[in-house]
């Protein structure tokens, strides 16, 4: 059983969010900025954190 790391619950969290961002009642834009900012901290994570 492998070990729940932190930095990856709260980068796949952050992932999540992205795409609901997408998938979000609101204009383009608006959905594009969500989008990027949730993904820009999911790889921030990903990379500090050492997930694989």
């Amino acid at each position: 059983m492998s070990a729940l790391i932190p930095s990856a619950i709260r980068a796949f969290a952050h992932r999540r969010m992205a795409l609901s961002a997408l998938r979000a009642n609101s204009s383009l834009a608006t959905r594009l900025k969500r989008y990027s900012h949730h993904m820009s901290i999911a790889r921030s994570l990903e990379s500090a954190g050492g997930v694989q």
